[in-house]
């Protein structure tokens, strides 16, 4: 195993999460957002979006045991973000005559942004971050003590 690989683990985490926190927070931004989208000659609500995350190494756990087993060090670790999609959830339809966006019969269409949904996502992504922020210092700090040994 290298000397960096758990940096480098902590560090695809730290982005993922940040990139996390990024859309949660446009998701939040935009939660009574009416016209997002122009599309088919009408305006659409504002969409949650989602990131998607996978594993750096997709490859199967069996592969990463006999690694093990064997000692060789061909192992990667981390995360990745593959995708930033839209959650196609319907629109939230609200009785509102008055509203520029009402339909003929006084409906609008309001995003599918749950602010609760979105708050634990935050708190979630926020923990995740905090946490590998935690693992990096003590590897910082393991570092730096096997460096004092030398002296």
């Amino acid at each position: 195993m290298s000397l960096f690989h758990t940096l480098n683990i902590s560090g695809s985490a730290l982005t993922a999460n940040r990139l996390r926190m990024d859309v949660i927070s446009s998701n939040i931004a935009n939660a009574n957002t009416t016209r997002a989208v122009f599309e088919n000659g009408e305006w659409l609500p504002y969409r949650r979006k989602l990131v998607e995350l996978q594993p750096n190494d997709s490859r199967a756990f069996q592969h990463f045991l006999q690694q093990a087993i064997s000692g060789s060090d061909g192992t990667t670790g981390g995360v990745i973000a593959t995708s930033i999609r839209e959650d196609r959830t319907p629109f939230k339809l609200v009785y509102d005559p008055y509203h520029p966006d009402a339909d003929e019969e006084g409906y609008v269409r309001l995003p599918n942004v749950d602010l609760v949904k979105e708050m634990t996502d935050l708190m979630s992504a926020s923990r995740s971050y905090e946490a590998n922020v935690t693992t990096l210092n003590a590897a910082k700090n393991m570092y730096m003590k096997a460096l004092e040994i030398g002296k």
